[in-house]
């Protein structure tokens, strides 16, 4: 009595990366606090980037104004134009002092819930090793 059993056994590495890619997108998301610290990190530097490229756009914008009102409308809006330039120009250079301005403000605002979340990380780290 000769049972000819067999096992067969494929694997495949590519498409068990594939299977996994596709069921993390089904899992309930979970964040640990390193995330949540990234998270918030990104978001102070992301809003006073966004005020400073608002404001040297703006600033960039008047200044070309100024310059077209010196260039072609040079017999009715020459001093006004200079004058809307140097707006302009003021607006440019004050871009990046803005944009330390309210990434400061926003650190500041964000700074007790980064140092609470990297004490709890630190000590469970500490926690890991002992």
């Amino acid at each position: 009595m000769s049972t000819n059993e067999k096992f067969v056994y494929s694997y495949s590495a590519k498409q068990q990366k594939e299977i996994e890619e596709i069921r993390a997108k089904y899992l309930p998301k979970t964040e640990n606090k390193l995330d949540e610290m990234r998270k918030l990190d990104e978001l102070v530097t992301k809003k006073a980037t966004i005020m400073s490229i608002i404001i040297g756009l703006i600033s960039t914008l008047l200044f070309g104004f100024g310059m077209c009102c010196i260039l072609e409308w040079k017999q009715t809006l020459f001093f006004p134009g200079i004058i809307i330039g140097i707006i302009g120009l003021c607006g440019i250079g004050i871009a990046f002092p803005i944009y330390n301005y309210f990434l400061k403000k926003q650190r500041n605002k964000i700074a007790p819930k980064i140092l609470k979340l990297s004490n709890e990380l630190m000590e469970q780290s500490i926690k890991e090793n002992i």
